[in-house]
């Protein structure tokens, strides 16, 4: 019988992976066991990928906030090696992990040569490669084309897919009156050949079979949110609730069957609904973790859509979201490169930074007080070390200092040493100390 993180969790075995993930969160690890046998945590770890230069982590809401970067050519443009740089940049600024969305030529190879160099959870959407191979005629999929795809990416390694299994026929009118329609791809596709062949969802009526294959390999389902809304015009409305409640139904179908479920979330959300959407989808979903694109909060700032959104990750983090899919100033205008990568996951590493100090989650304010007392104390080199993006930081800082006084200075060029407010309450410290200055009694 195949095994999975959370059928050992269920039967109360620590896996060599639990163990390393209660490190890296520094928990108990009767608490990664607990989290993953009740299905609030999943543990992405494709027992392929384990053989390489995997290193397991969780997506939790016992665990720190995690971050998702999106890589992958195009029809359009991009190649091997600009994936790899980007993946490289991704890790590197700090994802936790990556989704290959290839959809071009050489998907195969690409994946095969990002997963072999990627020490952090790898997810697809496995529809895209299938429609490649029926030559973009997604009418001529049958359900064990979809079935043959996933077997054969789990077999490369895939860590987590995307799979639209909640978008069912009787929901498609819902969204006919939306300001922006069906914006998720692979929800857009599986309703096109719904409309075609006017019949089921063939992923809905074949879940348990694609979850006999992803127990096999322990991939974890990321049951992908195809009616989600594409504009805050259509935020919170029936077509974007009636699937959350399917994937309720399969996130415990996924479970009872032995799989790792998470459950992906809206995309463009105002901010007065996030809490509500973070909280029903709990609800809904018994807790399984919540993985979030975003959300945007406006639609108005094409170029900046890493700010609009990260505001709205932030908020879905400090309400209980997982995990937080990355957005990059190229959203909605064209396939992001490297320093797009990078803009995205620094973005992000902020939201989710600031979600785990605002959850009050083990050490996460450690650092930011780190960062304080070096900047109070003038230690550069510090709060650059300690720093998200180092580079960028002593860059800005060098700029306008002379490199000679950078390392002695107590200022920077904003205040210079006249008004530096930090410098003189040095000054004032001082003062103090010379003076024995006390506290002064309360006036009556």
């Amino acid at each position: 019988m195949a095994q999975t993180q959370i059928l050992a969790a269920r039967q109360g075995e620590v896996t060599p992976e639990m163990e390393f993930v209660a490190g890296r969160e520094d928990l108990p690890v009767e608490t990664i066991l607990e989290e993953v046998a009740a299905g609030r945590m999943v543990i992405p770890a494709n027992k392929v990928h384990l053989q390489g230069v995997l290193e397991p982590m969780a997506i939790g809401i016992a665990a720190k906030c995690k971050i998702n970067a999106n890589i992958g050519n195009s029809a359009v443009t991009s190649n091997e090696g600009e994936e790899l740089e980007k993946l490289h940049t991704a890790v590197h600024f700090g994802a936790d992990t990556v989704m290959d969305l290839s959809t071009g030529k050489d998907i195969d190879s690409i994946r095969r040569k990002i997963i072999d160099a990627s020490p952090v959870p790898i997810g697809t959407v496995p529809i895209y490669q299938m429609l490649e191979e029926l030559g973009g005629n997604i009418e001529d999929m049958r359900p064990q084309h979809f079935m043959d795809m996933i077997e054969h990416q789990a077999k490369q390694g895939v860590d987590y897919m995307t799979v639209h299994c909640g978008v069912k026929l009787e929901h498609l009118h819902l969204s006919v009156n939306r300001v922006t329609g069906i914006v998720s791809r692979g929800g857009s596709l599986i309703a096109k050949w719904m409309m075609s062949h006017n019949k089921q969802n063939p992923l809905y009526d074949s879940f348990d079979d694609l979850c006999d294959i992803m127990k096999q390999y322990d991939v974890t389902w990321s049951l992908g949110d195809g009616m989600r809304p594409g504009s805050i015009a259509d935020a919170s409305d029936a077509a974007q609730f009636a699937e959350l409640d399917v994937l309720g139904e399969l996130t415990k179908r996924g479970q009872d069957r032995g799989t790792q479920v998470m459950v992906e979330g809206p995309g463009h959300i105002p901010m007065d609904q996030i809490q509500m959407n973070i909280e029903k989808q709990i609800e809904v979903c018994n807790g399984a973790p919540f993985y979030v694109l975003g959300p945007l909060v406006t639609d108005i700032a094409p170029g900046y859509d890493h700010m609009t959104s990260s505001i709205g990750a932030a908020m879905a983090g400090w309400y209980g979201a997982a995990m937080l899919c990355y957005v990059t100033p190229k959203e909605h205008l064209g396939l992001p490169n490297r320093e797009d990568v990078k803009q995205g996951v620094i973005a992000y590493k902020i939201s989710a930074h600031a979600a785990d100090v605002a959850r009050g989650r083990k050490g996460a304010q450690d650092r930011d007080d780190a960062l304080s007392r070096a900047r109070f104390a003038f230690d550069w080199n510090e709060q650059f070390r300690l720093s998200l993006d180092p580079e960028t930081a002593k860059a800005y800082h060098d700029e306008t200092l002379p490199q000679d006084t950078f390392k002695s200075a107590h200022f920077c060029s904003m205040c210079g040493p006249k008004y530096c407010s930090m410098k003189i309450t040095e000054d004032i410290r001082k003062m103090a100390a010379e003076k024995q200055l006390v506290e002064l009694p309360e006036t009556p």
